[in-house]
């Protein structure tokens, strides 16, 4: 578990470059730095695009961490942290990209139709450019650390060391819902929304368990990052970016929590399931691990 630590105080060595700039920017603009107080407020004074580039940046810094734990610390190849099979299978990533980029732009289109009044038109298009590819290079760097991290590096390790497979699931999902606790999303909506986040952890673990791999996961978590990010917005979120539509509504937690974990996700595994022709749910989700999932690369 070593290695997963170093990945992430790397991808935490990674935020330096945006505090200096923040930290510069009041400087100039007010001559110290006594106005810090929040999140919100250190997050607000650059340009939106300027700092998610910077917040994303963290990420790829992470990820290159992890990388190098993983081809140099283990000596393994990196494949074998993201599949079971001979070789990555893209259409995989492609399809679950594909269904939920679509699912998440026809939930937010009824939203606005149904609500115009909720959202707000703001799109500019030279911001939106730069969000466009800021983002489409970005995020999915972003996503893909977090499951790397979460639904490869650490589900594997704990599945090596406890013997079975529905503990490193129940322990990474929480870790990976409890890491968005401090999300200006759980100021505003509250702790209720940290259902969404840990059922979220689950919805990406069990994809990985039933389907040996992380194709679908890396997939499904880079659309919902990504379109989220080009989408809409909203002030409560982390992601501030110069978005197509602005969401000034009062969020719920019935229709932002519950509605996803409890209808959305099972009818995504079913889909899933379906197309992929899932078994054996039972030994997959709660059998034993008898042998490391990821082998040295002289056991290839």
């Amino acid at each position: 578990m070593a290695g997963a630590l170093i990945a992430f105080l790397g991808s935490q060595l990674g935020a330096i470059p945006l505090m200096i700039v923040v930290a510069f920017k009041i400087y100039t603009v007010q001559g110290n730095m006594t106005d810090i107080r929040d999140q919100n407020t250190l997050l607000s004074i650059l340009d939106p695009n300027l700092t998610l580039f910077l917040m994303l940046l963290s990420f790829a810094i992470g990820m290159g961490v992890l990388y190098l734990v993983v081809r140099f610390f283990h000596r393994q190849k990196f494949k074998t942290l993201t599949t079971a099979r001979k070789k990555v299978d893209w259409r995989r990533i492609f399809f679950a990209f594909g269904i939920v980029a679509a699912l998440n732009i026809v939930i937010t289109g009824v939203a606005y139709f149904q609500n115009p009044n909720d959202f707000i038109v703001q799109f500019e298009l030279a911001p939106f450019v730069g969000l466009f590819l800021i983002a489409l290079v970005m995020i999915p760097i972003q996503t893909s650390f977090e499951e790397y991290l979460f639904r490869g590096y650490l589900m594997q390790g704990i599945g090596v060391n406890v013997g079975n497979r529905w503990l490193p699931l129940i322990i990474t999902s929480v870790i990976f819902g409890g890491l968005h606790f401090f999300n200006p999303e759980v100021m505003k909506v509250g702790p209720v929304i940290m259902i969404y986040y840990i059922g979220t952890g689950f919805l990406l673990g069990i994809m990985t368990l039933m389907d040996e791999g992380m194709e679908l996961a890396l997939g499904y978590h880079a659309a919902n990052n990504l379109i989220g990010a080009i989408l809409v917005t909203a002030d409560w979120t982390v992601f501030k970016t110069p978005s197509i539509l602005k969401d000034i509504s009062e969020p719920t937690a019935g229709a932002d929590v519950l509605f996803p974990v409890f209808v959305i996700y099972p009818l995504i595994l079913l889909l899933f399931s379906r197309k992929y022709k899932w078994s054996n749910w039972q030994e997959k989700l709660f059998g034993k691990v008898r042998e490391p999932i990821v082998k040295k690369e002289n056991d290839q």
